[in-house]
C-alpha cells in the first residue's frame, strides 16, 4: 500500500472518517475534495453573530461501541459540570479519565477529563427531550399511552386507537410494500392517521402510500406501541443513566453526547488531525468528471474555485457525492442505469434561525431549565395549518451554542429545489417562518432580535422515484473493486451519522483485509441494533 492514493469525495462525517482510518491503520494518502467552503456536510455547525445553530439537530448516540469510542477519542467526555448543570444545580453522568490515541499510534495516552467551563475540546452529556406539537399540545415522542397522552387525546379517541391497533395486530397487511403499511403494522391504522400521516408527507411531499416500506426499516423497525409501552413501566422502576444504553431502543434513549460548539466542533477537529497528519483537503473543489479502466477508477477531474479543471490519479475513490451526480461524472455506464441515476429523488431543507428574547409558550414540564424555556431538543410540529416540520431550541443541545442568555431556535421546513419555499428571498422566508411560530402560540414575531436563513439541498436521499431499481446501480457500482460508496447520499440510504461512519470504516478494513465484496457495506443500517429514529 506504499504511495498510494485514496480520493475522498466530500468532506462530511463519511469522508472525514474514511481520512482518518486510512491515516491511522494504512500508508494510503487520502485526497479530499469538497464543492463546498464548509466541514461536516449537513453534520456543520453554523455560526451568525456569535451563535451557533446545528443544522438538523445531531445527537451523538450509537448502538456500536466502536463509534461511540471514536467520537470521545476525538472530543472526550466532560469531567465537570457544563454551564446550565451548574446553574441548574444537575447531576449527570461525569468522567473522571479519558484515553486518547492519537493517529498511527498504537497506546493511548490518560489525563483527566476536561472541564466544559475551561477547555472548548469537549463532549458534553445531554438529556433527550423531543416532543410532539400537535393540537396546539404537546405530545410524548415517540408516543407512549400514558395519562398525558390520554387526557390529550380524549376518551373516544384513545378506545379507537386501541381497538384499531387490536384488530391490526390480529390482521396486519400481509404484503408490506409502503411506509403507510409499515405504520399500520406497527401501530394500528387509527394511530397511523392521527400522529404519522400528515408529518411524513409534509417531511417527504408525497402520500406515504408512495414511499417504500424500506424508509421505516432504515428509522424506526425497532419501534412499536408494545415497545413504548414496555419502555414506559420499565422507566417507572429503573433508568439506563449509561452513555450506551445498550438495551434502550434507540428512538427511546435518555441521553446522548454533544460537542460543546455543535457537531460542526467534531468534524472541524477530525479534519484539523487529518492535514496536521500528512492528509489533504481542498475546499471549494468539485469533482466533475471520473476517468476509468474497465472496473477500476483511475482518476478525476476536478474544477476549482476559480473554475480551473486538474486530473488527480488514484488508486481508490471513496465517494459520498449523490448517486445520481456520481453516475453522471463517470464514462460508460450503460443508458439504462444512468436513466435510474436520473429518476433517483431528494428532499431538500431550509431552516430559519430566529434569535429571541423570550418565548410566548412556558414550560410546564418538571424539567428545570435556564430562563424556564421549553426542555426540548426539538419539537416535531404536526399542526395541519402550518408548513413548519420542526422546531430546534439550540439552548438545551448545549449552553455555549448561544450568546448573551438569548433563546436560539431553528424552524426546519422540507422542500424541493425550485419550488416555492426554497425560492423564497430570505427576507420573506423569515417573515413567513415567524408567522407560522406566532400562529402556533411559541413565540412573538415582536420578540425577534435577529434571524438568518440556511438552505441544504440533497439532505434526504428519497425513498420514491426510481429507487425501487436502485439495486440495479449498486450491482453496477460493486464491479468496481476500488470504488467505495459511503455515507448517505453516496449510498442514497437514509443513514444516520453513525451509519455514515460505520460505512466508511468497515470499507477501510476491506481494503486492509483484500476484501472485494461491499456486501458488509448495505448491511450497515440494515441490521435492526443499529437502528435510529430522530
Amino acid at each position: 500500500m506504499k504511495d498510494e492514493i485514496a480520493v475522498i469525495i466530500g468532506a462530511g462525517p463519511a469522508g472525514l472518517t474514511a481520512a482518518y482510518q486510512l491515516l491511522d491503520k494504512t500508508t494510503i494518502k487520502p485526497v479530499i475534495f469538497e464543492a463546498t467552503g464548509d466541514i461536516g456536510g449537513i453534520s456543520k455547525t453554523v455560526e451568525f453573530n456569535g451563535n451557533r445553530m446545528d443544522i438538523g439537530g445531531h445527537r451523538f448516540f450509537s448502538k456500536s461501541e466502536q463509534i461511540m469510542d471514536w467520537w470521545k477519542n476525538i472530543l472526550p467526555l466532560q469531567g465537570a459540570p457544563a454551564r446550565d448543570d451548574i446553574l441548574l444545580d444537575r447531576e449527570i453522568p461525569l468522567s473522571e479519565s479519558s484515553s486518547i490515541k492519537p493517529i498511527g499510534s498504537h497506546e493511548s495516552r490518560t489525563y483527566p477529563s476536561p472541564d466544559p467551563e475551561k477547555t472548548d475540546k469537549v463532549m458534553l452529556n445531554r438529556n433527550r427531550v423531543s416532543r410532539i406539537l400537535f393540537l396546539r399540545k404537546f405530545f410524548d415522542y415517540p408516543i407512549s399511552l400514558n395519562l398525558k397522552t390520554l387526557s390529550n387525546l380524549g376518551l373516544a379517541k384513545t378506545i379507537k386507537i386501541g381497538l384499531s391497533y387490536i384488530k391490526t395486530s390480529i390482521k396486519p397487511v400481509r404484503d408490506e410494500k409502503s411506509l403507510e403499511d409499515f405504520f399500520i403494522n406497527r401501530f394500528g391504522r387509527e394511530l397511523y392517521e392521527t400522529f404519522f400521516k400528515d408529518y411524513t408527507e409534509k417531511v417527504w411531499g408525497v402520500p406515504c402510500s408512495e414511499i417504500k416500506a424500506d424508509w421505516g426499516a432504515q428509522r424506526i423497525k425497532g419501534l412499536s406501541i408494545s415497545k413504548a409501552i414496555a419502555h414506559s413501566i420499565k422507566n417507572i422502576y429503573q433508568k439506563d443513566r449509561s452513555t450506551s444504553q445498550k438495551k434502550v431502543e434507540t428512538s427511546l434513549i435518555g441521553q446522548f453526547l454533544y460537542p460543546k460548539y455543535g457537531p460542526g466542533q467534531m468534524w472541524e477537529e477530525v479534519a484539523r488531525q487529518v492535514t496536521s497528519n500528512g492528509g489533504e483537503i481542498h475546499r471549494n473543489h468539485e469533482v466533475v468528471e471520473l476517468s476509468r479502466d474497465e472496473d477500476r477508477i483511475t482518476g478525476v477531474k476536478v474544477k476549482d474555485e476559480n473554475g480551473d479543471i486538474k486530473t488527480y490519479q488514484t488508486d481508490y475513490l471513496f465517494s459520498t457525492m449523490p448517486v445520481k451526480d456520481l453516475i453522471e461524472s463517470l464514462p460508460g455506464v450503460p443508458d439504462d442505469i444512468r436513466e435510474i441515476a436520473r429518476g433517483l429523488m431528494y428532499r431538500d431543507f431550509i431552516t430559519a434561525g430566529i434569535l429571541l428574547d423570550e418565548l410566548k409558550i412556558k414550560n410546564q414540564s418538571k424539567i428545570e431549565t435556564i430562563k424556564d424555556i421549553i426542555p426540548d431538543n426539538w419539537i416535531y410540529v404536526q399542526e395541519k395549518d402550518v408548513k413548519m416540520g420542526r422546531i430546534q431550541i439550540f439552548n438545551n443541545w448545549s449552553p455555549y451554542m448561544v450568546q448573551d442568555d438569548k433563546i436560539l431556535l431553528g424552524l426546519e421546513y422540507f422542500a424541493n429545489e425550485g419550488d416555492e419555499l426554497w425560492n423564497m428571498s430570505d427576507e420573506d422566508f423569515i417573515s413567513f417562518a415567524t408567522k407560522e411560530l406566532s400562529r402556533i402560540n411559541v413565540a412573538d414575531r415582536k420578540d425577534v432580535i435577529d434571524s438568518f436563513v440556511v438552505r441544504m439541498p440533497k439532505t434526504y436521499p428519497a425513498y420514491f422515484g426510481s429507487y425501487e431499481n436502485f439495486d440495479v446501480i449498486r450491482n453496477y457500482t460493486d464491479r468496481f473493486e476500488n470504488l467505495f460508496l459511503i455515507g448517505r447520499n453516496g449510498m442514497h440510504r437514509y443513514n444516520n451519522m453513525d451509519h455514515s461512519m460505520l460505512t466508511a470504516i468497515k470499507a477501510v478494513d476491506n481494503i486492509i483485509d483484500h476484501i472485494t465484496t461491499k456486501d458488509n457495506l448495505w448491511a450497515v443500517n440494515a441490521e435492526e441494533d443499529y437502528h435510529e429514529g430522530n
